[in-house]
């Protein structure tokens, strides 16, 4: 196998738009005690800038309230959950990318529901009220936050009214009608906050055209576009789960691009575009989001995807995530890179490696991402094993990658590497080998947690001279779907001369293990 020669020129900055933003349940499980742990877990070890999901103007939140007593029969607006939730949200470090939906069932034009917790998906019986919905909600949060601060948070109207599933006949119409509707109510509280959509499904090129044309001709504003992507086909359903046909990475990454390619020469080229839900199956589940094929399929995602998207959120950061009822068993094949009670799947674990990568890409490979640190000189290498889809050939049990790696040091460089695969850092297989406990006891739990952690080595490599300084031979063998992390620091040898590890059991270097001491 050639070995890949990496310069010591960086090839541009390593940007954010993996880790901009993350998706997550509905707006009320927030409140939830397991839900705080799992994010403060997240924050501390990725650090996600924006939090998106549904549910915030849902009945379950309680914004929108009508009363008819003693006389008296309005409307009044409850922002207690709001409060409790955006104000956890801002103590981690993470901001609300606010998604408007969906329709409180007074509010509402029709019974239509999705979910098992029954969010409404009708247009508004009257668009007045819903508008002064909108302008209650975002005055609130100005007041309480700041206008400097809410004017950082992108509002985005509605989730796939391309589908009947979330906007009552997909009418298209309707929804433009809603979009107005909300962008104005936006723009009423203040001009410079951020409104956008129309959150697209995948497979919704058609509406892109009449979206432009829409916009373009009624003068409305839109701030940023958003759309989602994923690689899965139809639901195979079995009880309490699904299998889906897959494709492979580039597909996501196709999906990323497409609304730029199709928006060009239009009014909307060039704006800001965020893919606010991505993920590759598109079912709550599907077991194939527990796996390590899953890490190793993501990787070139996030590797190159900011080269097609702002922001393209992981749908989503946690398996505390109801949309088909309760989960009934510990893994279920939940979208969340965590699982309950905080256990790490190998897709968290390719999120916390990308957040330990350097800020300067050196090299960017078809299996590879090569960083380093400013000031340090660490080198950091990220390495995965590339994966197909449903109709591409089975992975082979290995993969080798060969580098050459520049270093700013001399003599030697410490290395310290982390794997994860079918094997290691996979606590998925070993609830298998478990027996698939629904409800793992306390003992499973905890052996749970200790298959998640990530296989380490750590050792040494030799610097070779070059004429750009210095060079570092690595070699790395990934087992199956396999995912690896490798950083490289230049050792500062501070070994006093009289130590020798050799004497550690006393013995000399013609000592062999019959050797006797005679004393």
């Amino acid at each position: 196998m050639e070995r890949v020669v990496v310069g010591g020129s960086g090839v541009g900055p390593l940007g954010d738009a993996w880790r901009t933003c993350v998706g997550t349940g509905r707006f009320n499980l927030a409140l939830r005690q397991d839900y705080q742990e799992s994010l403060t877990l997240v924050q501390r070890e990725i650090g996600f800038r924006y939090i998106r999901g549904h549910g915030i103007l849902h009945d379950d939140v309680a914004v929108h309230r009508t009363y008819d007593a003693a006389g008296h029969r309005g409307t009044t607006y409850v922002f207690t959950y709001v409060d409790q939730v955006v104000d956890a949200y801002l103590r981690l470090g993470i901001k609300p990318f606010l998604e408007l939906g969906f329709m409180p069932r007074a509010l509402a034009s029709g019974g239509q529901t999705v979910f098992w917790w029954l969010g409404n998906v009708t247009p508004p019986r009257d668009h007045a009220e819903w508008a002064s919905l909108v302008r209650a909600l975002l005055r609130h949060l100005v007041d309480r936050y700041g206008l400097d601060e809410v004017r950082t948070w992108p509002v985005e109207v509605w989730n796939e009214p391309n589908l009947t599933h979330f906007w009552q006949d997909a009418d298209q119409e309707a929804y433009f009608r809603l979009y107005e509707t909300s962008v104005h109510a936006v723009k009423d509280v203040d001009a410079s906050l951020q409104v956008g959509g129309p959150a697209l499904s995948p497979g919704a090129d058609d509406w892109w055209e009449p979206f432009a044309e829409f916009v373009t001709r009624r003068d409305l504003p839109a701030d940023f576009l958003s759309v989602h992507a994923y690689s899965s086909g139809p639901a195979q359903h079995v009880p309490f789960g699904v299998y889906q046909t897959l494709r492979g990475p580039q597909h996501l990454l196709d999906q990323f691009a497409r609304p730029g390619k199709i928006l060009a020469g239009t009014a909307l080229a060039g704006r800001p575009l965020h893919v606010t839900e991505f993920n590759t199956s598109y079912r709550p589940d599907n077991p194939v989001h527990d796996t390590a094929w899953n890490a190793a399929s993501l990787a070139p995602v996030l590797a190159g995807g900011g080269e097609h998207a702002d922001s393209f959120s992981y749908w989503t950061f946690c398996d505390v995530f109801e949309e088909e009822g309760v989960p009934a068993s510990f893994f279920h094949g939940g979208f969340g890179m965590l699982g309950h009670r905080q256990v790490r799947k190998p897709t968290y674990h390719l999120y916390a490696f990308m957040a330990r990568m350097g800020q300067e890409v050196l090299a960017r490979g078809a299996d590879h991402l090569v960083t380093r640190h400013a000031g340090t000189g660490r080198v950091t290498v990220l390495a995965w094993q590339p994966v197909g889809g449903t109709d591409d050939p089975a992975e082979p049990d290995r993969h080798e990658i060969r580098l050459s790696l520049p270093t700013s040091g001399s003599g030697r460089v410490f290395v310290m590497r982390y794997d994860v695969d079918e094997t290691a850092g996979n606590a998925w297989a070993a609830w298998r080998e478990m027996g698939r406990p629904a409800s793992p006891s306390g003992r499973q739990l905890d052996a749970l947690h200790e298959a998640s952690e990530p296989a380490r080595r750590a050792y040494s490599l030799p610097v070779v001279p070059a004429a750009d300084g210095g060079r570092v031979d690595l070699d790395l063998t990934l087992g199956r779907h396999g995912i690896t992390l490798v950083t490289l620091d230049p050792v500062r040898d501070e070994t006093p001369p009289w130590l020798d590890d050799a004497r550690i059991l006393g013995r000399t270097a013609t000592d062999t293990p019959n050797d006797k001491d005679d004393a």
